[in-house]
């Protein structure tokens, strides 16, 4: 039986009734449509005149049947809600579960004549249901978010194994074709693979983390820094999986007692992306975890990683430099690597010779000589940067420095008129001079050799799509520290949660950060041994922004809201 909604005449009439348009709008319509030659139909021509758009044919049509519309664009259904309808029962009658009350499902539906769709749902699920009217591509939406791809699919492929040939089948046929474009793609197991690294790429994962676990076989992808639990495969799965993953990193699948790293190259969506792959032997079986690195989201430039102007102008000053040592540094996680390369972008010019020591290089970028240092064959840090010397660089990028070697060659490249760039593992920005100096680096060498350090830390930005007016608390006030006069200038904002961000209320990361600026003055104290809390008050009193300050700033802005930033740099608090 044809949809209502697919009856144009039948609902420009409607539209009409309701004076949703009017008589020159639907001539407008019409003259487009005798000039489509039969492409577009009265409601098309009223869409592509932006005229109507579903949620108003939706909103008309079902005040005409009498019937409840819901916006689903903001929408949180319960778990519990939505187990109550299949994934696969919920794609096929084009319904989403709503809520329970006194035992009634409440379903959304896009067509109120669907009455058959009403009566199978509650022959299937032997329970009384009552229909509500949303525009057909929120239902979809929000069909794709609570149940999604993977949940779908795997009761699908699981019919598909149905013993151990099968399974054995497939393992073989991925040792022997890694192409994943050839028939091997037609196997359950390598499908479902795919699509657990296709689902986390969708949902913008940065990880993704297979984890044996004693009664079950966990999945897990870390979405804008916070982990997030799916639907994941029954535990008969686990060996087979993890095996699959393994040959498709190149790495030994007979061994089972040592950990092992590994590289996955992969199209999907018309994008190369690369994971680098970390198996590690549990008590419940070999855990993998997986880093996304799309190639083309690292093509960046220091204005889209969430700075603003004035330390945009800063950052520029330090790295056009002609030498010195400028550090960026936090914990592991806090986009230290991505800052790094976009500075590089910036620099990037035939001018100028750029070499790279990685550990391991994870994007190629254009033009500048990478070197992946192998610790097991002795290419350290330390003998890349005595061989890189010897190569006339204009500007050195050290991945990390991890020990007093390292950190000592750096410094001397500095002072030898050398633009040295490189992360290191402290809080803040001040502690990274006592640590250079605790590994064995003279403080006359960081006095002379450091311009620069800036620290940083990665919070969630605000959905765009969600984001609305928020009036912050006193306690938060309290917390911001903010003073009357800056609160009239502030543009609080959070997120609602909607589809686009999977309800969180945030969608992407940026950077706050600190930067502290050798000055004279700052240069004495390290040559008297001055502690790090002695060279953060220096620095404050010269104009440096702490991380937790930077991050209130972005807070009014309507960037991002004061949890992420207290969780970001809690040990900002004095």
């Amino acid at each position: 039986m044809p949809s209502l909604l697919e009856n144009s005449e039948y609902i420009h009439t409607i539209l009409l009734d309701n004076d949703v348009i009017n008589e020159e709008q639907s001539e407008l319509a019409k003259q487009l449509v005798s000039k489509s030659n039969g492409e577009l139909n009265l409601i098309s021509a009223l869409k592509k005149l932006k005229f109507i758009d579903d949620a108003k044919i939706t909103a008309v049509v079902a005040r005409e049947y009498g019937m409840e519309t819901v916006d689903l664009s903001f929408a949180k259904i319960e778990q519990s809600v939505i187990d109550v309808l299949p994934a696969n029962i919920a794609k096929e009658y084009k319904t989403l579960p709503i809520e329970i009350t006194d035992g009634i499902l409440k379903i959304a539906i896009s067509d109120p004549t669907d009455l058959d769709t009403i009566d199978s749902l509650r022959f299937i699920l032997k329970r009384d249901v009552e229909a509500v009217i949303a525009p057909s591509d929120q239902i979809k939406k929000m069909i794709d978010h609570y149940y999604g791809s993977l949940n779908e699919n795997v009761d699908s492929f699981l019919k598909d194994i149905d013993g151990s040939d099968s399974i054995e089948s497939t393992l073989t046929q991925g040792s022997k074709d890694e192409d994943e474009d050839s028939n091997a793609e037609d196997t359950p197991i390598i499908k479902l693979v795919f699509l657990i690294i296709m689902e986390a790429f969708k949902k913008r994962a940065s990880d993704i983390h297979v984890e044996p676990l004693e009664k079950k076989f966990r999945i897990r992808y870390r979405i804008d820094g916070v982990l997030v639990e799916v639907d994941s495969p029954p535990k008969y799965l686990q060996a087979n999986i993890i095996s699959r993953l393994k040959i498709m990193a190149k790495l030994d699948i007979a061994e089972k007692r040592v950990p092992q790293d590994g590289r996955i190259q992969l199209k999907i969506m018309d994008k190369s992306i690369d994971l680098r792959v970390s198996s590690v032997p549990t008590s419940h079986g070999e855990s993998i975890v997986m880093r996304i690195l799309d190639k083309t989201n690292i093509m960046i430039d220091i204005s889209s990683l969430g700075y603003f102007p004035d330390d945009i102008d800063t950052v520029n000053k330090i790295i056009g430099m002609p030498d010195g040592v400028f550090l960026v540094t936090g914990p592991t996680g806090s986009g230290k690597t991505t800052s790094l390369y976009a500075f590089l972008n910036t620099v990037n010019k035939p001018s100028r010779k750029i070499i790279t020591a990685e550990d391991p290089v994870e994007y190629h970028l254009e033009g500048i000589n990478q070197v992946q240092i192998n610790a097991s064959i002795g290419m350290t840090f330390a003998v890349a940067l005595k061989a890189m010397m010897r190569q006339a660089p204009n500007i050195i990028m050290v991945g990390e420095i991890r020990d007093g070697e390292t950190a000592e060659i750096a410094i001397n490249a500095a002072l030898t008129g050398h633009f040295v760039l490189s992360t290191l593992h402290t809080n803040d920005a001040p502690s990274a001079v006592t640590r250079l100096i605790d590994i064995g680096v003279k403080p006359f060498l960081v006095a002379s050799a450091i311009r620069a350090i800036m620290a940083q830390r990665l919070v969630r930005r605000i959905c765009a799509n969600c984001s609305e007016d928020y009036e912050p608390t006193e306690i938060e006030m309290q917390v911001m520290g903010i003073d009357k006069e800056a609160l009239k200038k502030a543009n609080f904002k959070k997120g609602k949660g909607c589809t686009e961000c999977h309800n969180s209320g945030y969608k992407g990361r940026f950077g706050i950060i600190e930067i502290f600026m050798l000055t004279e003055e700052l240069q004495d104290l390290i040559f008297k041994g001055a502690s790090s809390f002695q060279l953060k008050e220096a620095a404050r009193k010269a104009g440096m922004r702490t991380l937790r300050e930077d991050g209130v700033r972005k807070v009014m802005a309507g960037m991002t809201t004061l949890e992420e930033v207290v969780r970001a740099s809690i040990a900002d608090e004095e």
